[in-house]
C-alpha cells in the first residue's frame, strides 16, 4: 500500500499528476497537487537549462538547451494542461476557462488568480472535494486500476 496523502512530498505529487493522471482531465485537483506539480517543473527546467549552459562551452551549443528543454516540455504539457483543467474543476469552473490564459496581459494573472483559489467547498458536478474529512481513500485510488 502506498502513502497516504498527508505524506506526500512535492515528488510524490508530482509522481502522481504524470504517471497516474497523465491525461485524466475528469475530478478535481486541490491547490496542493496543482503547485507541487509546478514546483517540481520549474525546478526541473531550471536545473537542465543551468546545466545546458554550463556544459556548452560556447555559442555554439546552446542549441542543445533549446533541445532538452523542447522534450520536456513536450513530455509535461498534457499532464499540466489536465491538472490544470482539474483545478479549475475543483473551484467549480469549467475546464475551458484554461483558454483564458491565451488572452494577452490578462489571461495570465486570471489563471493564477484561480489557481490560488481554495476549494469549492463540498461536492459539485466535477466530483468529491478532495480535502474533505473522509476522502483519502478515493484521492488514494485515483490511477489504481480495478480488476
Amino acid at each position: 500500500m502506498g502513502k497516504s496523502e498527508e505524506n506526500y512530498n512535492a515528488i510524490d505529487w508530482w509522481k502522481k499528476v504524470v504517471f497516474e493522471n497523465y491525461a485524466n482531465f475528469n475530478g478535481r485537483a486541490r491547490r496542493k497537487e496543482y503547485w507541487n506539480f509546478q514546483l517540481i517543473n520549474i525546478v526541473s527546467i531550471l536545473i537542465i537549462v543551468v546545466i545546458g549552459i554550463s556544459l556548452s562551452g560556447n555559442s555554439d551549443d546552446v542549441p542543445l538547451v533549446f533541445y532538452l528543454f523542447g522534450i520536456i516540455f513536450l513530455g509535461i504539457i498534457i499532464p499540466s494542461i489536465a491538472v490544470t483543467v482539474r483545478r479549475l474543476h475543483d473551484i467549480g469552473k469549467s475546464g475551458w476557462f484554461y483558454l483564458i490564459s491565451f488572452v494577452p496581459y490578462v489571461g495570465g494573472l486570471i489563471m493564477l488568480y484561480f489557481t490560488v483559489l481554495d476549494s469549492e467547498q463540498g461536492s459539485n458536478q466535477y466530483g468529491s472535494n478532495p480535502k474533505e474529512f473522509g476522502n483519502d481513500d478515493e484521492i488514494n485510488e485515483i490511477g489504481v486500476t480495478q480488476e
